[in-house]
């Protein structure tokens, strides 16, 4: 989950397309630098999956109701005309949305399950609040496995396989072709196999992030995504892991060292 937020507060100067960046060569945080609804949509996530306790009606209930506290706690995040309406509403339906925001939001769910069936089950869920299009679907699902596969410690080329196989995505690019042309697209199937490839070629987590923000589009999302698939990957610097947190006010950091804590204890359980 910290590597969506890094990426996302990482990217946040280079959204729209009249501020992207086609270079890797920039510094990582400004006094400009921000989060975004990328961030507070990651952590609402992962406040709802520790509600829903791994039931799936409650789960989706509570990433609902997390995702709407949240967000109006934090109203001046660049939320879209359909989500705030959403956001808003005393009765919240999905609205067929294939928006990369589904995507950006599930890093989460691929720590919070031990098994690669619930991993996508729990990510469909976590969509579907908002995102009941299949493409929407799909993004969440394809992002959250490869997370999964990541942390599990399969290669690079299992998980390129897996993502091609199951999801029917386009990774033969490569960050050099995609530069040249790639623009601020908003939806999963013109981001999620972008922010994977820039997985794929970076070789450490601070190259992923770099080769994120040089492809341009919606960079604090693409961003967030690769961001999120390295940290299962590779070691996030301390100094990048520490500069992040501060961005964060107390409530929001309460959230993220609660899930840490939890995914720690998991993992203590797990192994005693």
């Amino acid at each position: 989950m910290l590597g969506a937020i890094i990426g996302d507060i990482v990217g946040s100067l280079y959204e729209f397309d009249e501020y992207n960046i086609k270079t890797t060569d920039f510094p990582l945080f400004s006094e400009e630098s921000e989060i975004t609804d990328d961030t507070i949509m990651t952590l609402a996530v992962a406040q709802g999956l520790m509600n829903g306790k791994k039931d799936s009606q409650k789960t989706y209930d509570e990433i609902t109701k997390c995702m709407q506290k949240l967000g109006k706690e934090y109203p001046y995040m660049s939320y879209g005309c359909n989500f705030q309406s959403w956001l808003h509403s005393n009765n919240p339906q999905p609205y067929n949305s294939y928006g990369n925001g589904s995507a950006m939001r599930v890093s989460s769910v691929a720590w919070f399950f031990d098994n690669l069936e619930d991993v996508e089950k729990f990510a469909e869920i976590s969509a579907l609040p908002t995102h009941n299009q299949p493409e929407g679907i799909k993004g969440a699902q394809a992002v959250a496995s490869a997370i999964f596969l990541a942390r599990n410690g399969k290669t690079k080329s299992e998980i390129k396989d897996y993502i091609i196989k199951k999801y029917a995505y386009d990774l033969s690019k490569t960050c050099d072709e995609i530069r040249i042309t790639y623009h601020r697209v908003e939806s999963c199937q013109e981001t999620v196999p972008q922010a994977i490839i820039a997985f794929l070629e970076g070789g450490s987590f601070e190259e992923v992030i770099r080769l994120a923000v040089s492809l341009g589009g919606d960079s604090d999302t693409l961003t967030a995504i690769a961001g999120s698939i390295a940290e299962a990957y590779y070691p996030i610097p301390e100094d990048i892991k520490e500069r992040t947190l501060e961005f964060l006010d107390d409530d929001l950091l309460e959230i993220y060292n609660e899930f840490q804590k939890l995914i720690s204890l998991n993992t203590f359980n797990k192994l005693y």
